[in-house]
């Protein structure tokens, strides 16, 4: 089973995320933030990932510190339970349309932390997440899972169908981005 147990105490935010990347979707995700929490479900159930993640934060200030913080622990979280990476695919793009929205993620990973993000936002907040706080949690996923990640919306109308778009394309390439296919590296040095 490949898992990872991550957990985060500071004076902002008490996190605990466990992820199983060969799971089938379960999830117990109670953030403090409703519309983070639907997306982390749809994320878990698109990558057939099994995800705990409980957050208490300081809400009362903003929603910057637990959101961030739960991409941190996330992160750390998908690469130790990656692991020595031997035998995976390590790339992939997927496309997933909803609706009237179209996105793509690709993934390289490859433990060199990069993020490309063009996603846009007509409004400040999807219920009470502000829409800049994406940028911030994939960036903060990225840096600590040591991955490379493309993530662009082609096009949209609905603030909520784009981000809906992006996490499920998030998931699936992720998904099989991490999936074991061989018993070698898949890279030319040898090592990821």
């Amino acid at each position: 089973m490949r898992r990872g147990v991550v957990e985060r105490n500071t004076l902002e935010t008490k996190i605990k995320v466990d992820i199983n990347l060969d799971g089938s979707g379960k999830v117990d995700i109670d953030t403090g933030i409703g519309f983070l929490d639907h997306m982390l479900t749809l994320m878990a159930f698109h990558g057939k990932f099994d995800l705990t993640i409980l957050a208490k934060g300081d809400l009362y200030v903003d929603d910057h510190h637990t959101i961030e913080d739960i991409g941190i622990c996330l992160g750390e979280a998908f690469k130790n339970a990656i692991g020595d990476k031997i035998g995976i695919r390590r790339y992939s793009t997927v496309y997933i349309p909803m609706d009237e929205a179209l996105s793509y993620s690709s993934v390289d990973i490859s433990n060199r932390p990069y993020l490309v993000y063009n996603v846009n936002f007509a409004d400040e907040k999807i219920g009470s997440m502000s829409t800049q706080m994406f940028k911030e949690f994939f960036r903060a996923f990225v840096n600590e899972s040591k991955i490379t990640l493309h993530i662009n919306l082609l096009y949209g109308e609905n603030d909520h169908h784009k981000i809906e778009s992006v996490f499920k394309s998030f998931a699936r390439a992720l998904k099989e981005g991490s999936e074991v296919i061989s018993r070698d590296i898949s890279s030319s040095k040898g090592v990821l």
